[in-house]
């Protein structure tokens, strides 16, 4: 048995104990530590305590003997304790960061925890704990492509400004075609989703043939002009061109914005523009489909309607396409583009020095 701790409490230990109490504020702990000293305070034993306040009769030994040691204030604090284990050394965590950043194992691209952790010879939670506290991820890999394109800046400066500042008496359209889009048939029924399971669809699949979507983005309002065809030739491309001159009002001027791909500079696309001067092309860079803004429309209709559906046929998965166009055009959102031409051409300035500094 313990020694018996008897209390006496000050009148001003007692008002700032029940301030503590009756804060809504308070954290719990220091709720019941507080009540512990104000019962024993009261005179009130160990047995009457534990039945009150529901608390075990070595925390209430605990919180009484501290406060005649320590006072209110040490009832608010927790007595620090030392780690089970010494902290990684400053020489650890630099080999670490040095490994991580400049060599890569024998006999793999990329370090994992495991690895990393053999070849330091510490815990793979510390390789871990470092890697979170300095933003590294060996396991991940980003994609990406400068444009090594001679006009870079001049067209990126050119698209940019139709998105931030377009011409009057004029429609902007981002315009591109989304091809061999397949009508996949998965080889079973999946199972629907319930508590617990997510939705199953098979890895396998049956193929029904493919459609490619011709699709005019307005930037200004997000309304797309879309149209499904077979292939994506110039014939193709200039059927395209024709809806959109029978769409838009016959007094606008038409601003297209286009990536390099042969079918859109081929000579009967040019004649046919030159016949409509009302028509006026606007070139990517190259390497620089990200700054199409209809691309980001294709990734929106690939994740909402096509990736995750079954499809029997290629009319089935026309169908699809052209309701999910109807649907998006009656309530229509613009993707909004915030980054100005300077900072793109800034950025890339950056990554083309980054890559040759490594050669």
């Amino acid at each position: 048995m313990g020694k018996k701790v008897r209390i006496q409490l000050a009148s001003e230990d007692r008002d700032r104990l029940e301030a503590l109490v009756g804060n809504g504020n308070t954290a719990q702990k220091h709720v019941r530590r507080a009540r512990i000293v104000l019962l024993a305070g009261d005179g009130i034993g160990t047995d009457e305590i534990h039945r009150r306040l529901r608390v075990s009769k070595p925390t209430i030994r605990r919180w009484r003997t501290r406060y005649v040691e320590a006072g209110v204030d040490g009832l608010c604090r927790d007595k620090t304790r030392p780690p089970g284990k010494a902290p990684l050394g400053v020489e650890v965590i630099n080999r670490v960061l040095e490994k991580t950043l400049t060599e890569v194992p024998s006999d793999a691209t990329h370090w994992s925890l495991r690895t990393m952790a053999k070849a330091v010879g510490i815990a793979p939670s510390s390789v871990q704990a470092i890697w979170k506290a300095h933003g590294l991820k060996p396991h991940l890999v980003a994609t990406f492509k400068l444009s090594n394109d001679p006009r870079f800046a001049e067209k990126v400066e050119d698209v940019v400004g139709l998105y931030l500042n377009p011409p009057e008496r004029a429609i902007v359209l981002s315009v591109d075609e989304k091809s061999q889009i397949q009508a996949l048939d998965r080889t079973q029924p999946g199972l629907p989703m319930k508590r617990g399971r997510a939705g199953t669809m098979t890895h396998d699949y049956k193929r029904h043939g493919t459609t490619t979507l011709f699709a005019a983005l307005d930037v200004l309002d997000g309304r797309v002009i879309g149209q499904c065809m077979r292939k994506h030739r110039h014939q193709e491309y200039i059927r395209f061109l024709n809806r959109i001159n029978r769409e838009v009002a016959p007094d606008l001027d038409v601003h297209l914005i286009a990536d390099n791909y042969a079918t859109h500079k081929h000579p009967k696309v040019k004649a046919w523009l030159t016949r409509h001067p009302r028509f006026h092309m606007h070139f990517t860079p190259t390497s620089a489909s990200w700054l199409n803004l209809v691309e980001r429309f294709f990734a929106e209709i690939t994740r909402k309607r096509i990736r995750r559906d079954v499809f029997h046929s290629v009319v089935e998965l026309q169908m699809a396409i052209n309701d999910y166009l109807e649907q998006h055009n009656a309530d229509p959102k613009p993707f909004v583009w915030a980054a100005s031409a300077s900072s793109i051409i800034e950025k890339v300035n950056r990554g083309k020095q980054a890559l040759e500094s490594q050669h």
